[in-house]
């Protein structure tokens, strides 16, 4: 027989009345939830559509874009379920597919921007040799490893927690990410030195390369001419505002863990709203406003 959840949604310091409110929450995350399609799947067709963006980079955007709509989907309907019922539940099974696909899709994040910093690496610092390194095939490996390698490894975590006994019913949050760990009766060492390895490999490893190939980009681009500075300055300063960005509600999610309750709970609301509202609409902003491109591409579409 399967669990179900009793999740408890953490409100501004209880200042937050849910049953009076529930239909101006509807109505501000239904509007949101649009807006993150209809941003995201703009900028995807544009990529699409016009040729001259069928590069590696813009490539690799239309793929994080895609990841951000799908991490909406996983969250959103349920959510706006839950505002409009009287008792917010989840089955177990269900709570442990939304944490699949998050982390999945969190791990492939990092890993895209590890392909992107490897592009503009060689674009930057190896102009001559980029139509070789950077083929068609070469691209579709990436983008293969970067969704196929987070999958198994979340898979084999959400494999080792499925059969666990629990011993608390009540989820503290809005979604099921890492806070179900809590719900266990007894921690389990095997799952959580695999998630140190996963961690490692899906988060920091990539997080270091992208460091290590920026910080070759600044040194080249500083030894060499003003265009190539702004080059520079134009392709890599979006990701970097998105690593960063990405990389501050990561770190989030794994203390929120370690903390449990200790950890006050208008930062956690506040937190979790920036992970589901500001980062699946702030990747499309970026990437519209500062790559030149698709910047232009936009001006035409709505100018």
């Amino acid at each position: 027989m399967e669990h179900e959840l009793n999740v408890t949604y953490i409100t501004l310091g209880g200042l937050v009345d849910m049953d009076k409110y529930k239909y101006l929450y509807f109505s501000i995350m239904f509007t949101a939830y649009i807006l993150i399609i209809w941003f995201n799947f703009t900028i995807i067709c544009l990529i699409w559509i016009h040729k001259n963006l069928h590069e590696p980079m813009y490539i690799f955007i239309a793929a994080l874009l895609l990841n951000s709509v799908l991490y909406s989907t996983t969250v959103y309907p349920k959510l706006l379920v839950d505002f409009l019922s009287e008792k917010q539940i989840i089955l177990y099974s269900a709570c442990q597919f939304q944490f699949f696909i998050n982390y999945s899709l969190g791990g492939s994040e990092f890993l895209l921007l590890a392909a992107m910093a490897y592009d503009r690496y060689v674009s930057i610092c190896k102009p001559l040799q980029y139509p070789t390194i950077m083929r068609k095939r070469t691209v579709n490996v990436f983008l293969v490893l970067a969704w196929l390698v987070p999958a198994c490894e979340i898979a084999v975590l959400a494999i080792l927690s499925a059969d666990m006994k629990l011993c608390n019913l009540t989820l503290n949050g809005i979604f099921c990410n890492n806070v179900i760990y809590n719900l266990h009766c007894v921690s389990s060492k095997a799952r959580s030195v695999f998630g140190v390895v996963a961690l490692t490999i899906t988060a920091i490893l990539p997080v270091l390369f992208i460091l290590f190939t920026y910080t070759r980009i600044l040194i080249i681009s500083y030894r060499s001419s003003r265009n190539v500075r702004r080059k520079a300055a134009q392709t890599c300063l979006p990701h970097l505002l998105v690593l960063i960005s990405f990389s501050c509600l990561c770190a989030f999610d794994v203390i929120i863990v370690r903390l449990g309750s200790d950890f006050p709970k208008t930062v956690h609301f506040i937190i979790t709203l920036q992970t589901i509202l500001y980062h699946p609409l702030f990747n499309p902003i970026i990437y519209g406003l500062k790559m030149k491109e698709i910047s232009k591409q936009l001006k035409r579409l709505f100018c």
